[in-house]
């Protein structure tokens, strides 16, 4: 063997090593949705006609939105925060929070109104959630939160849509 391949070779097995590590430095939750939750399911082109590109991208495509440029990132008044895809209710205004990350931030959410999967698109895990009834992307969890819960729900502002109280 030699010596470039066997130095590749103990450099991968490094790498190996520290992943189980790294896995476990993220909030992995098994959330379920609402039994009573009727899916709604459209077709890519009914999904392009009812939102605009940017709220495709991410809510179809799992993008993510620039930091700062949701006017939702500093919205202060009383109501919902819903999915711009279906409509159903994800937040409240009494579970945001300033995160000063840019993104509309959130440390609970409407139970059954959410479901979460493992993201490797950073190579480094994380955990996304997607709206239960539309299958929406609309953000990641990280364990920098505030109490009581010490999560972070951090949103694309274009994924939601704020209806007042």
């Amino acid at each position: 063997m030699k010596r470039r391949h066997f130095i590749g070779l103990a450099g991968l097995t490094g790498l190996a090593g520290i992943l189980p590590g790294v896995s476990f430095g993220f909030p992995r939750l098994d959330l379920e949705a609402a039994p009573d939750l009727e899916k709604l399911e459209l077709s890519e082109d009914e999904w392009r006609e009812r939102l605009s590109d940017e709220a495709f991208y991410v809510l179809r495509e799992e993008g993510t939105e620039r930091a700062f440029s949701s006017p939702l990132d500093g919205e202060v008044g009383e109501g919902e925060y819903r999915c711009a895809g279906c409509d159903l209710v994800l937040f409240t205004s009494a579970m945001k929070y300033d995160s000063g990350t840019g993104w509309p931030s959130f440390f609970e959410h409407v139970e059954g109104h959410l479901l979460s999967k493992l993201d490797f698109k950073l190579v480094w895990p994380r955990t996304e959630y997607h709206c239960a009834r539309c299958g929406g992307h609309q953000g990641h969890i990280f364990g920098d939160g505030p109490e009581p819960t010490g999560l972070r729900w951090c949103n694309n502002g274009v994924a939601l849509r704020f209806v007042p109280a």
